[in-house]
């Protein structure tokens, strides 16, 4: 099979969809004659032209709401935000139009739009430019939110963005864009609100997604060197969430650790905690435990970063904590 880089397989998976059908459009800051921010959109403007892939000015707010009013007259677009720190300046639009469409209208109006970009940190980028959103969209009823952590799934899953008759909310990271993996050439989809095991252990579960799944899975292999078998499940889809995959595993590790890159209060390392000791308590020999970033905002001295965010360390250090409690 093919390696391609992040920003290769996201690029596949919305040519393949605008190619077949007329109504896809991609619209955001620098996505058409820049090729994109992180060049994602590169080539697009010459295969599909300026109508279908445009670019705004720096207005997220205005270029989300022309987004969601074409998709409830029958288009579906795809919101490029250069990234989801600037998305702030349109969660009217995503939380007041897009999410509650087809609910205040009664079914009479859909709104199938994607939006997409790079959440969390990214380096020494400072407060403002370094904050998670997934925990923040997926308090919100009637968004779908998807967060990707390798190529195959952000094309598959894109792919299926796309096509979705919900509106949906994409995290990528700035930080994943070059990184490299197998993705077949024929066209596969992967479906929305169903969780992946990416390594099979039988000591403790650790769940994750997005980038954090670089540091469940750096820590999986850190643990296995000292004899304790982590098995470790990407989440992909937040919202959905599909608790039936994490219950199955903690049913038989007995443990769970939650790696997640967002602010401990109201996260999704929280919400799945809850549901854990609702669904799968008596199978529980440890409390849940989560690695989430400071409660604080991110600074951009290079020790401060390094405190702020999740590790391998912290993560090993929590895992031996529940084994040997």
């Amino acid at each position: 099979m093919r390696s391609i880089a992040f920003r290769q397989a996201l690029r596949e998976a919305m040519q393949e969809e605008m190619r077949k059908d007329q109504r896809v459009f991609l619209m955001g800051e620098e996505v058409a004659q820049y090729n994109g921010a992180y060049k994602v959109s590169q080539g697009m403007l010459d295969e599909f032209g300026a109508k279908r892939v445009i670019d705004t000015p720096i207005a997220e707010l205005g270029f989300a709401a022309i987004g969601v009013g074409a998709a409830m007259n029958g288009v579906r677009p795809i919101i490029e935000f250069m990234t989801w720190n600037f998305a702030v300046l349109a969660f009217d639009q995503i939380v007041n139009s897009a999410a509650k469409t087809r609910a205040m209208s009664a079914g009479q109006f859909g709104c199938p739009i994607v939006f997409r970009g790079p959440s969390g940190s990214a380096g020494q980028l400072g407060a403002q430019h370094s904050q998670a959103f997934e925990s923040w969209m997926a308090n919100v009823p009637g968004l779908k939110v998807i967060s990707v952590s390798n190529p195959y799934d952000a094309k598959g899953l894109l792919k299926s963005a796309i096509i979705d008759d919900d509106p949906i909310c994409f995290f990528e990271s700035e930080m994943m864009y070059g990184d490299m993996g197998e993705v077949p050439e024929e066209e596969y989809y992967i479906p929305i609100g169903k969780a992946d095991v990416k390594r099979s252990g039988t000591d403790v579960t650790i769940i994750s997604f997005n980038k954090m799944m670089k540091v469940a899975l750096g820590a999986a292999e850190e643990l296995a060197k000292e004899n304790i078998s982590a098995e470790v499940i990407d989440l992909r889809t937040i919202r959905p969430l599909d608790m039936a995959t994490i219950v199955e595993s903690v049913k038989k590790t007995n443990r769970c650790v939650i790696v997640e890159e967002a602010w401990p209060f109201g996260s999704v390392a929280t919400e799945i905690s809850f549901c854990l000791q609702r669904d799968a308590f008596d199978y529980l020999d440890a409390p849940v435990r989560r690695i989430m970033t400071a409660d604080s905002s991110m600074h951009y001295a290079p020790n401060l970063v390094e405190a702020f965010l999740p590790s391998v360390a912290k993560t090993v250090k929590v895992v031996k904590e529940v084994m040997y409690r």
